[in-house]
């Protein structure tokens, strides 16, 4: 059970009485109705790739850890309706596989996909590299089946794209990271296999020309853009020193990258042509310094390797504390001056690792470990430090969760940012599903306050 009973990052270490492994609906269901019965409290688990403690039991050793792992049979698959059934323990890969088999794209694509499972990245509502074009996983699903807390289950698996019949209970249990009920299975939506892909590694002069660059890809043609990628220099080189082979293919280091793909399902669309063009722009106005265009599948994922290689890469060089926010598009460049600065003014020999998902708002405000400094004296700072960012960021309107979920690291967070009517609506929706609190307890909402 050891590996089931601490987060990846390391950050909690919990106890559990039994890890049950429903192999279909019925069981789960059945053990469900047991553990109510029975006052036990139950905690869900996919891939366990999560970044906020959300997917393992407290210290109490009281929780039951459930396991959807055994439940990961593909379901269905339509090609006409583009829409794919699939169990919640089925690894993001694997359905990508199976998409692609059958002509078609799961599109939703980031760096644990091939750990990280259906039911957690619903779950979690997980975003990625590819959010720019086709959304997070919420956009993506159709249908949803669920145990509930009492062991009820709804039926829910319609691949209708219009479906106009009361409330769409499936939005409650997305995102709700397990806490109102168990996703069991889902109706995913599929979209056309890209036939014509380009990738471009680029170093430009500052934050405000990586949007500059991103805005003259948009107005270019949006539908093409697939992905939109902010590196800061500290975190190339970062995946320069503790990635595994990793290169620079640019001439010489600079300040700050992007990498760029765009992709069509059109043979003819000529996206090199496009890319080379918005690039000569670019050059011209000195806000692309240097470029790489991919000439192969290989250069192509030698160059994804340098973005996919950074979660792995923190981990090498030590402790980290992760922000994981959003702000409007117009305003990352802003974000990402103040927020460093905001850290640096707190932790002056801080390194700074920010990267992330510039074409949808959202950016990794990552602090790594200083050289020379314990591990635990940096995490005992590290909620220090997530409010400094985080302070700036809600200053614009942004969120201090934008793709990894609340767990239970944020908690706190949640009642200063969703306070009021918004955080009473939520205990209200909590109560009526899961009276007894037997869902995966202590995660997302913050615990009342005493009276």
């Amino acid at each position: 059970m050891a590996p089931h009973l601490t987060d990846w990052r390391g950050l909690y270490h919990g106890a559990a009485p039994c890890l049950l492994r429903p192999a279909s609906t019925e069981e789960l269901a059945g053990a469900v109705r047991l553990c109510a019965a029975a006052g036990v409290p139950m905690v869900p688990q996919g891939g366990n790739t999560g970044m906020v403690g959300g997917a393992v039991p407290d210290e109490s050793g009281r929780q039951v850890l459930v396991s959807l792992a055994r439940m990961n049979r593909l379901r269905d698959l339509d090609p006409v309706d583009m829409t794919m059934t699939v169990e919640a323990g089925m690894i993001v890969r694997t359905a990508q596989e199976h998409a692609e088999a059958a002509g078609c794209l799961f599109p939703l694509s980031f760096g644990g996909e091939g750990s990280a499972t259906v039911g957690g990245i619903l779950s979690t509502n997980a975003g990625g590299n590819t959010t720019v074009r086709y959304g997070n996983a919420r956009e993506l699903c159709l249908g949803l089946e669920v145990v509930l807390p009492d062991g009820a289950v709804i039926h829910a698996l319609r691949r209708l794209r219009k479906d106009n019949t009361g409330y769409a209970l499936r939005q409650l249990f997305i995102g709700a990271e397990g806490t109102l009920g168990f996703v069991t299975a889902a109706v995913l939506r599929l979209v056309p296999r890209c036939v014509s892909e380009e990738v471009a590694l680029c170093a430009v002069a500052d934050e405000d020309a990586a949007l500059a660059l991103f805005r003259r890809l948009r107005g270019r043609d949006e539908t093409a853009v697939r992905a939109f990628e902010y590196l800061a220099g500290p975190a190339m080189d970062l995946v320069l020193r503790h990635g595994l082979g990793a290169s620079l293919p640019l001439a010489r280091p600079a300040a700050h990258y992007v990498l760029v793909e765009l992709a069509t399902s059109r043979p003819d669309a000529g996206l090199r042509g496009l890319l080379e063009a918005v690039l000569e722009e670019a050059l011209a106005a000195g806000e692309v310094e240097d470029a790489v265009l991919a000439e192969s599948e290989a250069q192509r994922a030698a160059i994804w390797a340098l973005r996919e290689g950074l979660p792995e890469a923190q981990t090498r060089a030590g402790a980290s504390v992760k922000s994981d926010v959003s702000v409007p598009i117009s305003r990352v460049p802003e974000m990402l001056r103040r927020g460093r600065a905001a850290v640096l003014a707190l932790m002056p020999e801080a390194r700074v690792i920010a990267f992330g998902h510039m074409g949808d708002g959202n950016i990794h405000m990552n602090v790594q470990q200083p050289e020379g400094m314990a591990r635990a004296d940096f995490l005992a700072r590290g909620y220090g430090l997530m409010e400094a960012v985080n302070a700036v960021v809600r200053a614009m309107d942004g969120s201090f969760s934008a793709e990894h979920g609340v767990g239970r690291l944020k908690t706190g967070m949640l009642r200063d940012w969703r306070g009021g009517a918004e955080l009473a609506t939520m205990r209200r929706i909590k109560a009526a599903l899961d009276p007894g609190e037997l869902m995966n307890p202590g995660k997302v909402l913050p615990p009342e306050d005493p009276a």
